[in-house]
């Protein structure tokens, strides 16, 4: 008993060393591509008006706090992104869940999602724009539109995989195609609603922005498209930065969600 133990204690204090050694190399890495950047800029070899700098960055990120509402413009580019992902979320319960229990209208309607799911965003969100105006609606539809048709592929695929032997005994113990979805479906596909989710909400920021890009006055899309039009760079990369700081803490937090839900089980 001791010897599995120890070897067990050996092994959560490797795992331990591991996850250190790689958040300290992620730091590490992060860091040297700051100093780089820092150095390069003053030293001349990259063109600071250009490329900006980490601490023309920081001085413009602080300047624009103050100055010109940059936390009103990350809270609408937030709120949107959230809007859509939540949207994205429940049409795509929703869809799936119809396609599931009428498989003669999945057969129709599966090549036309395949086929739009395909169809290049950019390209569709100028046609919303014209259609419905240019407002918060609109760009919110727009993050709905690069996420919406593959959420419900991929979790229609998974309802189509899971294990036949669960359907067969809820049928075979009296259950309907109810209870079949709401104690086979939907809890056993969890896991891959949730791995979804980690894409979605990429991807919704990205729709998002798209949107932004075209028709908004307010948002970190617009603040990106309205400084490179006036040459103010250190806008656009300030604004890039925020957006990749934003993704990456939304991703973290249904990460963590997704490690929550795999303990409980």
């Amino acid at each position: 008993m001791k010897t599995k133990l120890s070897a067990q204690e050996f092994y959560i204090r490797q795992q331990k060393k591991r996850t250190y050694q790689i958040r300290i190399a992620r730091t590490l890495i992060l860091l040297l591509f700051l100093i780089l950047w820092e150095a390069t800029a003053d030293l001349g070899i990259l063109d600071s008006f250009i490329f900006s700098s980490p601490s023309r960055v920081v001085r413009c990120f602080y300047e624009m706090l103050v100055n010109q509402d940059l936390l009103f413009h990350i809270g609408i580019t937030l709120f949107e992104t959230l809007a859509s992902f939540a949207l994205v979320l429940l049409f795509t319960l929703l869809i799936t869940t119809c396609l599931w229990l009428n498989d003669k209208v999945s057969k129709t309607l599966e090549p036309y999602l395949v086929v739009l799911n395909s169809l290049p965003k950019s390209a569709l969100a100028p046609l919303l724009i014209v259609w419905l105006g240019g407002n918060y609606k609109t760009i919110i539809l727009t993050g709905m539109s690069v996420a919406i048709f593959g959420s419900i592929l991929s979790l229609y695929t998974a309802f189509m995989e899971t294990d036949a032997e669960k359907i067969k005994l809820v049928k075979t113990l009296g259950g309907n195609k109810k209870d079949v979805l709401f104690r086979v479906m939907l809890p056993g596909n969890i896991p891959s609603l949730l791995s979804i989710m980690k894409v979605n909400i990429g991807l919704c920021l990205v729709g998002v922005i798209i949107g932004e890009f075209i028709a908004a006055r307010i948002g970190l899309g617009y603040l990106i498209i309205y400084g490179s039009q006036v040459f103010k760079l250190d806008w656009v990369i300030m604004s890039i930065l925020v957006l990749c700081i934003i993704a990456m803490g939304l991703y973290q937090c249904i990460g963590r969600m997704e490690k929550w839900y795999l303990k409980r089980i």
